[in-house]
């Protein structure tokens, strides 16, 4: 059977630091977030053509974006979201750039990632836009409401104050239930019912979770990545959560470095990337086990985790791969960044193959 190919298919150089690109919803194109060497924010339009990138659209602002999403907005609209370095989050609409739809000061420090459920037809419920900050603190917001968090999840008191760096919504199969894992710079994982606004799971993974990302958000949890900074990632099967041993898990190493970011293939959840800090990109197909579920000597139900197998991977870059989006119209069809300050568009080839 033939494998998969990993193929560049273009390359671009930009004059900014590059921190995320997402592609716009039913579109050919696709935006791209970073910073300046003065300490401003770049935003940038690219359409896709003929073998080519384009730049239709260069917007520079007063502070630097980290991170994006488009996932709390309609398919109509496709505004985006923003989380800044100075703990902004705004809404674009993309047509008109001059002043954000939305405003607030969402944070003390940078917002470090940022996801969004309810938009886009992704999700049942109400649009909602998660991000987690340096400061510590995860936020929901519902941008429907002005400058109030619908939650808040904080330190306790006496508790040590972590960086998050990582968030990421699930669970919203309903427009009741709806759950965030968020990851800090310790190796914390933390699973909040956002229903019972409760603590429902935490483990640790003894190394910064660099990136959290479910399989599908508009079903009943199902698998859960994290990415961490010593060449590991772990993938949780979220199905049977066990009273003293949570979720069963599968931890395979990969990049020989920090492994920055897991993205699954819109069209096939089983199928993910995984972006490493040497500028390597990894593609892997998750198996499930004969049975997901067994019981334990006290006939507790418990999870068993599936295997994670390498189909392809390519170096793209010297430097690390910062953003890895797929197009969730073409499927195979990506965009990714990285600190080279190029933006590539990548081609995956022969996926249903897998």
């Amino acid at each position: 059977m033939e494998k998969p190919q990993i193929i560049l298919h273009i390359q671009k150089p930009v004059t900014y630091t590059l921190f995320d690109a997402k592609w716009i919803p039913s579109s050919a194109k696709f935006v791209s977030l970073g910073n300046y060497a003065k300490g401003s924010g770049a935003l940038q339009i690219y359409e896709v053509s003929h073998g080519d990138v384009k730049c239709i659209l260069d917007v520079e602002k007063s502070k630097p974006f980290k991170c994006g999403t488009f996932g709390a907005s309609s398919s109509q609209n496709r505004h985006l979201a923003t989380g800044d370095f100075d703990g902004k989050l705004n809404i674009w609409n993309l047509e008109s750039l001059d002043l954000p739809l939305y405003s607030v000061k969402g944070h003390t420090e940078i917002i470090n990632s940022i996801d969004s459920v309810g938009g886009l037809g992704i999700g049942e419920g109400a649009p909602e836009i998660v991000t987690g900050s340096r400061d510590g603190t995860v936020k929901v917001w519902d941008p429907r409401q002005k400058n109030e968090p619908v939650a808040t999840m904080e330190p306790e008191e006496g508790e040590t104050k972590r960086d998050c760096w990582a968030v990421a919504f699930g669970h919203a199969y309903n427009d009741q239930d709806r759950c965030v894992a968020a990851g800090y710079d310790n190796g914390d994982v933390k699973l909040f019912d956002l229903r019972a606004m409760s603590l429902r799971w935490e483990t640790n993974i003894k190394n910064g979770v660099c990136c959290l990302e479910f399989d599908r958000k508009d079903i009943s949890m199902n698998k859960l990545v994290a990415t961490s900074l010593e060449s590991k990632f772990h993938v949780w099967d979220m199905r049977t959560q066990h009273p003293t041993k949570g979720f069963a898990s599968v931890i395979e190493k990969a990049h020989k470095s920090t492994v920055w970011l897991a993205r699954h293939l819109p069209q096939n959840r089983d199928i993910f990337m995984t972006c490493g800090g040497n500028g390597s990109l990894c593609l892997w197909k998750y198996s499930y086990p004969a049975s997901r579920v067994t019981k334990d000597g006290e006939g507790q139900e418990m999870g068993v985790a599936g295997a994670v197998n390498l189909q392809q991977n390519v170096t793209l870059s010297t430097q690390p791969i910062s953003s890895y989006d797929w197009s969730p119209d073409k499927e195979g069809l990506a965009v990714c960044t990285s600190f080279d300050q190029q933006l590539r568009v990548v081609i995956t080839t022969k996926l249903k193959t897998i």
